[in-house]
């Protein structure tokens, strides 16, 4: 799957914009975001820092659950108001996260007791604190008319099991819902006739939409979910946690080995460029961070911690940017059979 052509076009070449006395060299990424529960504030800092980045354009994002979320926020912001409408929305909507908080201590009890009854028996009114949020925020119909990014929202098929991909052209509020619908908190969304539950499962986040669709060979995933653990899992909440990290990462781990196989391909003259895309892959992370919260926080919508994530992504989203600007257009900043096979 991740060994298209790209229909043949080649990938942009880096252009150079003046802004004011300077000519700056700006290079075109897609954007990667997984899912997370409230670690997606991180996501968010990133988002914040990569917006205020003139050198940066955004081709297409492609994103999961709270990923999925942060990218349909920024691309309604995009859309109305360029870059610091993006920066705007994206604070608007984590702001309004931690002002309903409260109605995420429900969610916590909700999550405690899933072990025993099913959304269907513990939720039967199907209450969800963020549907009506993100109709508040997002202007939808906007988006699907105009989107100034394209967008990939992942879900899985309830019924076949199998992903199902949203474009920015039939995104509905009940889309991003149905990205980041997690079973057993929530009741599965219907769209069409058909039921969805959280895009983890098949696609945290999926990489063949942007290979498929957008020119750019670079893509920049933002990682959630710890990789790896040093530790040993032993309590019931510790294995229940590290068994969905593995879970909500394995996709992405399989569409990391095919692009590892069309890259050594590639490397190896076994087959032509112009038969399949060498992607560059790169990636912003705070493992080391998120390895020591717990699975609790993910439903910690204490405007405190929300800031302090979004403190680190900006943070970890500026590293990224001193040591590897230069290296986008050109070379991967990851090592993908070490990092991911």
């Amino acid at each position: 799957m991740a060994i298209d052509s790209n229909s043949g076009k080649t990938p942009p070449k880096p252009i150079s914009q003046k802004v004011g006395p300077a000519i700056l060299e700006v290079k075109c990424v897609n954007l990667a975001l997984q899912g997370g529960g409230a670690h997606g504030a991180f996501t968010w800092g990133v988002l914040d820092r990569l917006m205020e980045e003139p050198r940066i354009e955004i081709e297409g994002v492609s994103a999961t659950s709270a990923g999925a979320m942060n990218a349909t926020v920024m691309a309604h912001g995009l859309t109305i108001g360029g870059r610091k409408g993006a920066r705007e929305a994206l604070e608007e909507f984590w702001h309004d996260i931690a002002r309903v908080s409260p109605s995420f201590g429900a969610l916590q009890w909700f999550e405690m007791m899933s072990r025993f009854l099913s959304p269907y028996e513990l939720n039967p009114s199907n209450y969800n604190p963020l549907r009506e949020l993100i109709r508040q925020v997002i202007d939808f119909e906007r988006l699907r008319q105009s989107s100034a990014i394209k967008l990939f929202l992942s879900a899985t098929n309830v019924r076949t099991g199998k992903i199902k991909v949203f474009t920015e052209k039939e995104i509905t509020a009940d889309c991003v819902l149905a990205s980041a619908c997690l079973p057993f908190l929530y009741q599965a969304v219907e769209i069409d006739g058909e039921y969805y539950w959280d895009g983890g499962y098949m696609g945290n986040p999926a990489l063949f939409p942007l290979i498929y669709s957008c020119q750019s060979r670079d893509i920049l995933i933002v990682h959630v979910n710890p990789l790896e653990r040093p530790d040993k899992p032993t309590s019931a909440r510790e294995i229940m946690n590290r068994m969905n990290e593995i879970s909500f990462n394995s996709s992405l781990m399989r569409e990391m080995r095919a692009v590892a196989f069309v890259t050594k391909l590639i490397d190896d003259g076994k087959l032509n460029q112009n038969d399949a895309k060498r992607l560059l892959i790169h990636s912003i992370t705070a493992d080391d961070v998120m390895r020591g919260l717990g699975a609790a926080s993910k439903l910690n919508a204490d405007k405190g911690f929300l800031s302090e994530l979004h403190a680190l992504g900006r943070e970890r989203a500026q590293a990224w940017i001193n040591e590897h600007f230069d290296d986008v257009g050109s070379r991967s900043t990851v090592d993908i059979w070490a990092t991911y096979l």
